[in-house]
């Protein structure tokens, strides 16, 4: 890959990464780190009603959830931004083939080309659970 097209796609890979970082610190202010009656801003242990409680978790649960899988994606960025540090960026992990621009554009901390990735996917539809 091209110096010019390196730089293009690490561009890419930092302004996506700041956004998660973004999304992870929203997370954090929005109450992930304090116990549900900090987050309520219950004075009492009790909350004043059960219905309140099970909102209170689910909420909890989802914005969990939603920084679980950002951190995973974060992690995929990180790696995509090595691949560019070495030179090994837009080359497939598997068939050492070169990924398609249209795909890194798509899926910028892509590891797998198309064909590659549909074999993964594939293998992973048809493992017993």
């Amino acid at each position: 890959m091209k110096k010019k097209d390196l730089e293009k796609f690490e561009k890419l890979l930092l302004a996506k990464r700041a956004e998660l970082l973004e999304e992870l610190g929203l997370l954090k202010k929005s109450g992930l780190n304090s116990t549900i009656k900090e987050a309520s801003g219950e004075i009492s242990s009790y909350s004043t009603h059960m219905a309140d409680q099970g909102t209170d978790s689910f909420e909890r649960e989802k914005a969990f959830q939603l920084a679980s899988k950002s951190g995973r994606f974060l992690h995929h960025i990180d790696e995509a931004l090595r691949r560019v540090k070495d030179k090994t960026y837009g080359k497939c992990q598997e068939c050492g083939k070169q990924i398609s621009p249209t795909r890194l554009e798509a899926v910028p901390h892509a590891r797998l080309c198309i064909a590659c990735k549909e074999k993964e996917e594939l293998k992973k539809a048809t493992q017993p659970r």
